[in-house]
């Protein structure tokens, strides 16, 4: 798939979309808020099927189909981060994060050649679609970088109908004006802030009294549980190297306290953790019997590895290679409750899925290392608990690897 460079006119504005019909379907989806009809199924579990960046950094008019296992390939500067980067910001902003703690630097997510508009303004637009049991969900969002940064635009849509859309009214009040479509009744307007996403504000300001209500509480619930579980996976070798202190055994963003998470996996899950085993033995030098942590003096703890002959190996003597491809085996491996993520709460760990963002995916690791982990990773995709959205710099050796289905490269243009 190649990225088109031609840069779109008025970034901040939004496409137009049909008006909503008088009924809508009867599909549910039981999440925050409690709302839902049937609930979810095993088979149905909310996740993003589609990246949307009409107007993102080097983006524009994209659209970016996502499978179990998808990998973003092409040269440095194509936008392989830069489209993990809007997925992660879609995450966050759907649990709940204020606009600038998403975009401190908002300026350099607008394109090079999209310039201001009327009003001086500029800004970037970004969206997904999430599948689930209430069917296809677009979200599309307006972002203002500059003169202030603010949502301008939101809309929510199901079937192609219009469920919610958001836009300012008047430019020196923080809030933009909401309409909400339940059909058959009577359109919902409100004022709601302009530096959240409003569609993560619905389960608290719609009833669900209706059927009409419900659809709109169905779809938007659906596109929350997709975002939410979102894991973006950052390990930092030279972090790694160091004792963790004791703490929540929840695995941080930079890996940096991998020994204190199998600290608590290893006792927890005997089957995960011999699955972790197994994947470290295979990508790892020197034969690997175990890996497990051990309590210090000084209230730390430390990863090692146990050779089964006597010799343990500490964990931080190992190569950067070795040390990211043990970080991103362990994710995959595991789950919301060991991972630092935000998931929806009232919808049960098993009806969720998890997605891990990696960026570098094949970085420092050798084609072993490389071919074993995807491998991992499109096993865990093919039983709907796991989906994996990662970057490479090259990816032939995707093609070449014998045995590995369910993977979807995105190839990218500099």
């Amino acid at each position: 798939m190649t990225v088109p460079h031609a840069a779109p006119a008025g970034a901040l504005a939004l496409p137009s979309t049909p008006s909503p019909a008088p009924e809508p379907p009867s599909r549910s989806v039981a999440g925050p808020g409690g709302h839902g009809g049937p609930g979810l199924s095993a088979g149905s579990r909310p996740h993003v099927s589609e990246l949307h960046l009409a107007a993102f950094a080097g983006h524009r008019r994209a659209g970016f189909p996502l499978g179990p296992v998808t990998l973003f390939a092409g040269p440095s500067g194509c936008g392989k981060t830069s489209a993990l980067r809007a997925y992660e910001a879609l995450a966050r902003l759907g649990g709940g994060a204020i606009l600038g703690e998403v975009f401190p630097d908002a300026a350099a997510c607008v394109p090079e050649r999209v310039g201001p508009d009327a009003q001086r303004r500029r800004g970037f637009r970004i969206g997904c679609t999430a599948d689930g049991p209430a069917g296809p969900v677009r979200l599309d969002v307006a972002v203002q970088a500059e003169p202030v940064l603010r949502i301008v635009g939101e809309r929510l849509t199901s079937g192609g109908l219009v469920l919610l859309e958001t836009a300012p009214r008047d430019p020196a009040r923080p809030v933009v004006h909401a309409v909400c479509h339940a059909a058959p009744e009577p359109v919902t307007r409100a004022p709601l802030p302009d530096d959240r996403l409003a569609t993560a504000l619905l389960p608290l300001r719609v009833a669900g009294t209706s059927r009409g209500q419900r659809h709109v509480l169905a779809a938007a619930e659906q596109m929350l549980v997709a975002l939410r579980s979102v894991f973006a996976c950052r390990p930092r070798p030279g972090r790694m190297r160091t004792p963790a202190p004791l703490g929540s055994g929840r695995l941080l963003h930079d890996c940096a306290n991998l020994a204190d998470v199998l600290r608590r996996t290893r006792t927890e899950c005997a089957q995960r953790h011999a699955q972790l085993v197994a994947a470290v033995r295979e990508g790892c030098s020197g034969h690997v019997a175990d890996l497990f942590a051990e309590p210090l003096p000084d209230g730390t703890v430390r990863a090692l590895l146990d050779r089964g002959d006597g010799c343990r190996t500490d964990l931080g003597r190992l190569g950067h290679g070795e040390l990211r491809y043990v970080a991103v085996a362990l994710v995959l491996l595991t789950g919301p409750g060991v991972l630092e993520v935000d998931p929806a709460g009232e919808v049960p760990a098993a009806l969720q899925t998890l997605t891990v963002l990696v960026d570098g995916f094949d970085l420092g690791l050798d084609p072993g290392q490389r071919v074993r982990l995807l491998r991992l990773a499109a096993r865990m995709g093919r039983r709907g608990h796991i989906r994996c959205v990662g970057a490479v710099s090259d990816a032939s050796w995707v093609t070449r690897a014998a045995g590995v289905t369910g993977v979807t490269v995105v190839h990218l243009d500099a």
